[in-house]
Parts: structure tokens; sequence; C-alpha cells
């Protein structure tokens, strides 16, 4: 008989939470039974919407009182080691919306505690499950383009209030401590994981971060992070002041036998002496078609959690984070690996 998986949510500040949810709802093996949470009308919201009946008051206290299986983690970047380290300490599995972490510390804390425990621990990164993005991985990683030489990333919108996101989730993006830092952290991840996930962790790395636009406190509104790794750049940006769509193709890589860009579901690969292609990129098939679906998959197969949300990688990203933000306020290129 298959297993049930009793699955609990630890903090619902993060938005990309709601549409977790509801990949966990259609699944089979899979009850939501509890949700901690300080947030009174989050917890509302979760019982109204997904019939979960037992709700905290606190994460806390919802991994201390339920049996669980699994923890759907959405909090704010700096709750993301402490919850991992709970769960852990009572076996539980984690699965966690990017980035990994604030810090590099406390990246470095729930890989611990996960190797320690014996558990899985999957970061949450939305590009894993665009099907445009899992072609381009597969063709980079198949040698499609030749050896890889350049890879760019530019993530942006108009800001996370200005989108409409949730007070409770802006609120801890505009805060340092909590975030990490700016649209920095939030959005040059996309481009440290893929790049982390492609060419592993640069040697040196710079970055630059300002506040251009808003006219309230944030941390940056604007950064960008440069990798350099042997024979190869990456260049991860980041913007919440862009009040447009994206002028250009986007992500972008080139190798020694071509390159491949993405616009909208489409891929323009090009190749010396020959025409460009665009081609539709496929549909994404089970059990990559999101984050709780893998997670399962791998649990009851017994594979580990590979690509661009495996902890391993996630945790490269996160580095590369701290190096950018280090260089870009302290004006001086970080050579990695990082010393504390």
């Amino acid at each position: 008989m298959a297993k049930t998986y009793r699955v609990g949510v630890a903090s619902m500040v993060h938005d990309h939470v709601w549409g977790e949810l509801g990949h966990w709802s259609k699944m089979p093996n899979i009850e939501l039974v509890a949700a901690g949470d300080v947030n009174a009308d989050l917890r509302d919201k979760i019982k109204a919407q997904y019939n979960v009946s037992q709700v905290y008051e606190s994460w806390q206290e919802m991994i201390e009182r339920e049996e669980l299986d699994i923890v759907q983690a959405a909090s704010e970047n700096s709750a993301c080691a402490d919850i991992v380290e709970a769960c852990a300490a009572k076996g539980i599995h984690v699965i966690s919306e990017k980035p990994m972490a604030a810090t590099l510390s406390q990246a470095e804390r729930m890989v611990s505690a996960t190797e320690g425990a014996g558990t899985q621990l999957m970061i949450n990164w939305p590009t894993a499950w665009s099907p445009a993005i899992q072609e381009l991985e597969r063709r980079i990683v198949a040698g499609d383009i030749g050896q890889l030489f350049y890879f760019k990333q530019r993530s942006a919108h108009n800001g996370p209030k200005e989108i409409g996101c949730d007070p409770h989730f802006w609120g801890w993006l505009y805060d340092e401590e909590k975030n990490g830092a700016g649209a920095l952290m939030d959005y040059c991840g996309y481009s440290a994981d893929m790049c982390a996930r492609f060419l592993g962790l640069p040697a040196q790395v710079t970055g630059f971060r300002g506040v251009f636009v808003k006219d309230y406190a944030v941390p940056d509104d604007n950064a960008i992070i440069l990798m350099k790794y042997p024979h190869a750049f990456g260049v991860a940006e980041a913007c919440w002041t862009q009040t447009t769509g994206y002028a250009t193709n986007n992500p972008v890589a080139y190798g020694t036998e071509g390159s491949i860009a993405i616009s909208g579901n489409k891929l323009i690969v090009q190749r010396p002496g020959k025409e460009t292609e665009e081609i539709e990129a496929p549909p994404t098939q089970a059990p990559r078609r999101s984050g709780p679906e893998y997670l399962i998959h791998c649990l009851e197969s017994g594979e580990p959690i590979e690509g661009f949300c495996s902890m391993s990688v996630s945790r490269d990203a996160q580095e590369i984070l701290e190096a950018g933000k280090r260089a870009a306020d302290s004006g001086q290129t970080m050579n990695l690996p990082l010393n504390d």
C-alpha cells in the first residue's frame, strides 16, 4: 500500500507558498495536516482554502506537536535554517522556497543539519519547473552548444509592493536582515543558481547594488553580480524598478559551438553556418512538473535530488550571492571560496 505523507506548513509569509499548496492538494498520497504562522489572517486563509484544521500560532509549535513526514517551509530567508534544524531533529524532510537562506552561514547550517539527520532538503526554484528552462538545461548539460563560456539571466519587475505581493511578503523582502539584501538576494539568485548548476563555483565574484528609483526604504532596488570562472563568465541581474516586460531574450547561454536564448516558451538556437532555429519547448513531464511532485518521487524512489533544486547547487548559489553582496558593499572583488 502506498505511503501517505503528512505535510505541515512552516510559516506562510513567502507568497510562493500558495502556488505550492495548490500542487500539494492535488497529490493523491498527501495529507495537509497542519500549519504554523504568527499571522492570524494567514492561518485563516489556509483553513479556508485548503481545509487545514490544525493551525498553530508558530511554526515551532507545529513541529513540536505534530507527527509530520514533510514540512513545506515558506518563511523569511533568515528563518530557513532554524526550520530545517528543527525538522532534522525530528527526521522530517523539508522543501523550502528559494533562495536557500539570507546568509551563507545559515545555508551551511542547513546542509549540516540535513546531512547529520539523513533527511532530504529541496530548495524550490520556480525556474526548475519551466519547460523552456528544462530544455535549456538538457541541451547545455548534453554539450549541445559546446563548452559554455557565458551565461546571463536578468530577473526583473517593478517591485514586490508594486506588483501586488502580500504585505507579509514584501515586508520582509524590504528588510536586509530577514531577506539578506534587497533585489540582489531576491532576484540575482536565479542566475546564481543556474550558473552554479552549469559551471559550479566561480573563482572570483564582483557585484554592485544600489537604490536608483524607489522613494521608500529598501536595501537595494537594482543589482548586478559578475562571476568569473576559469573559462567562463556568469552574469546575474536583478531589478525591482522595471515597468515593462523583458526587452531581450532571457536567459542566454553562449558556448563554443553555438548559443541558446529563451523567448517565452521558445528556444532560439544559433550555430555557426546554420539557420537560426526556433524550438517550442516540450511540456514538462512527471516527476519534474513541480517541487512537491519531484520531492515525493525522490523519497519514493530513493533517487537523490538533482539539478537546480538540490541542496549542493543551492548552497553554491548562496555563496555566489554572499560574495556578490560583500563585493558590492566593500568595492572589492571576492575570491572564492569565501573565508568567514
